[in-house]
């Protein structure tokens, strides 16, 4: 059995075909591991604060901060509506994770030792390694109002998307 030049061409257009969708799915495979390879070590959460700075996008940085002598891995979180940059300073420590945070004028540090997660004054081991325990911008009402946002243990991407919803708040206006 012959082939004739209609079969051919219509062999040759399955083949061109089927040739320029393996090249755009390896196109978009490379474009996928480009893209894959330069977020590598930032986890970019987006969400509503609920307050007036708007929605919240917290971004884990790829360098770790040296506190206290030690290692310790390190949030930023940005406000749509408001330039305020939050830096979130994450302390393991045997039984809670300290969460220190810090902007320009306000410091204060989350804890979340098993029982509770809640907003305490800077402790004395970060006031020691040079973070300023600056409150005088500090809500005392909403402070007071902070000591137990949620009980049980609280996972660390939960806690940062917490802190990014609840520190808004300790600012004073």
């Amino acid at each position: 059995m012959e082939k004739d030049s209609s079969d051919f061409l219509q062999d040759s257009w399955v083949f061109n075909k089927n040739g320029s969708v393996m090249k755009r799915i390896s196109f978009c495979l490379v474009l996928f591991a480009a893209f894959s390879v330069l977020s590598f070590g930032k986890v970019i959460v987006r969400g509503e604060s609920n307050t007036p700075f708007g929605t919240y996008t917290i971004e884990r940085l790829d360098e770790k901060v040296m506190l206290a002598g030690e290692e310790m891995r390190c949030y930023l979180i940005t406000y749509e509506k408001s330039p305020l940059q939050v830096k979130v300073i994450v302390d393991r420590e045997k039984r809670c994770k300290n969460y220190v945070v810090i902007t320009d004028g306000l410091s204060v540090m989350y804890k979340c030792d098993g029982r509770f997660f809640g907003v305490n004054r800077v402790g004395e081991k970060y006031k020691t390694a040079g973070i300023a325990a600056c409150d005088e911008k500090l809500d005392r009402y909403d402070y007071f109002h902070q000591k137990v946002i949620s009980q049980g243990v609280t996972e660390e991407f939960d806690a940062t998307m917490l802190i990014a919803c609840y520190f808004p708040e300790l600012i004073k206006e």
